[in-house]
């Protein structure tokens, strides 16, 4: 079975606390702070690999968890990171995120790579806040949370060309003959199930790659058939070699079948109405077909470029590799699927969302795994601990956040779980 898209669930290791410790060493009675920071977490990264072909591996493993920083220890030791854990994709493969439907990476190059979940942060030992004036810090920074979200991945299988039209119109045949690809080959529909690519040779130095993608048929962009995943494959495509049966031996309209298709492709995306297409007029051998090449010609000739063939026979397809490969020189690569302002709101939104602030009755309240963390490292006895822990929510805009709610002098404000006034 072809997978071209898949459903995982990715989580960053958390960072490492840092480690609130002092000097106990025999003659240094007052030594001072010696606590070290908390390792990195490990990050989930997606790495494109021309070796793959489909996402069938994710089908079987949807849980992908990188390992956390170690925390930092005494004498100024700091905490391991946690390593990095790389996930092999296919060429092509575009990253959604499931919730917002956000595409966040295009890895259409070989080794290019995306970092998918970004490990935490880890936190600052004790050593790190001593000051002249603050000579023995009682408190060190919690780690931060590793990123984690649900991604999909999606194929877009990547060709220059694409063969497109009805179930057994000839276009697997057209590649076998074009190509040395070896497509399964019969007279049914749906023989072709997965995508299959081949490389034509046109001349020293000049090639391109085409694609027989899955056959489609009536409502196709509402899922029917295989219709999304033949789409989803059209979209990488430059080219579209739109094959019709000129024969009609099969009791089809190759006129009705061209706007049919054509019509899913709109359907699908307004993109895809725009991609550029060859009519390629296939079965020229039979005898019917001359008719209903005439009609095609009347039709479509003052729209499309027109090109009659017989793979039985092979007559018109070196022509045809020709055109093809000439008008690939003339069309601009192929569409972007990344929308760099989009990402950029995405990942502004999930920053600001670790971090939580609402009002509940007259109790303001802010909460979040960060903060949470922070209390626990917070001794709220020691004034250079608390003041660290104010400090650090003006850093975070939860303060300014309470003043937006409306808190004022002198209201409850409870920060998971710790109550305190509100002061200005």
């Amino acid at each position: 079975m072809f997978i071209d898209i898949a459903k995982i669930y990715v989580k960053a290791g958390n960072g490492g606390n840092g480690s609130m410790a002092f000097r106990r060493e025999k003659y240094e009675p007052m030594g001072g702070p010696a606590g070290g920071d908390g390792g990195h977490g490990g990050s989930i990264i997606l790495v494109a690999d021309e070796g793959l072909r489909t996402l069938m591996d994710f089908r079987y493993q949807k849980h992908y968890k990188a390992k956390a920083g170690e925390d930092g220890r005494n004498k100024q030791q700091y905490g391991s990171k946690g390593e990095d854990l790389y996930l092999k994709v296919p060429i092509g493969t575009l990253v959604k995120d499931e919730e917002t439907g956000i595409v966040l990476a295009d890895l259409k190059d070989h080794k290019q790579q995306f970092v998918v979940a970004k490990g935490g942060r880890g936190g600052r030992g004790n050593i790190k806040f001593k000051t002249s004036i603050r000579r023995a810090p009682h408190f060190a920074e919690p780690g931060t949370k590793g990123e984690e979200r649900n991604i999909v991945l999606e194929l877009k299988l990547i060709a220059d060309v694409g063969l497109a039209g009805f179930p057994n119109v000839g276009k697997s045949t057209i590649l076998s003959i074009i190509t040395s690809a070896k497509p399964k080959i019969a007279n049914y529909h749906f023989t072709t199930l997965r995508p299959n690519l081949g490389v034509v040779n046109v001349g020293v130095g000049q090639s391109f790659v085409v694609a027989d993608i899955p056959g489609l048929i009536e409502g196709a962009s509402s899922g029917a058939g295989l219709g999304h995943e033949f789409l989803r494959h059209v979209e990488r495509t430059k080219l579209l070699l739109h094959v019709l049966d000129t024969s009609g031996q099969e009791g089809r309209d190759p006129i009705e079948d061209f706007y049919k298709i054509n019509d899913e492709l709109k359907k699908y995306s307004e993109k895809l109405s725009y991609k550029k297409q060859i009519i390629v007029l296939n079965k020229m051998d039979i005898p019917e077909s001359k008719e209903n090449a005439e009609k095609i010609k009347k039709e479509f000739a003052d729209k499309f470029d027109i090109y009659e063939v017989s793979a039985a026979t092979g007559e018109g397809l070196d022509v045809l590799k020709r055109v093809a490969y000439e008008q690939l020189l003339k069309i601009e690569d192929e569409i972007e699927f990344v929308d760099e302002t989009e990402v950029e709101k995405f990942y502004d939104v999930k920053e600001r969302d670790t971090i939580v602030v609402r009002r509940e009755n007259k109790t303001y309240i802010a909460e979040g795994e960060f903060l949470e963390r922070l209390v626990n490292f917070t001794n709220f006895d020691d004034f250079e601990s608390f003041s660290n822990f104010q400090k650090v929510l003006i850093d975070k805009g939860v303060i300014q956040k309470l003043r937006e709610l409306g808190a004022l002098e002198g209201d409850e404000i409870s920060v998971c779980g710790v109550v305190f006034d509100f002061v200005e």
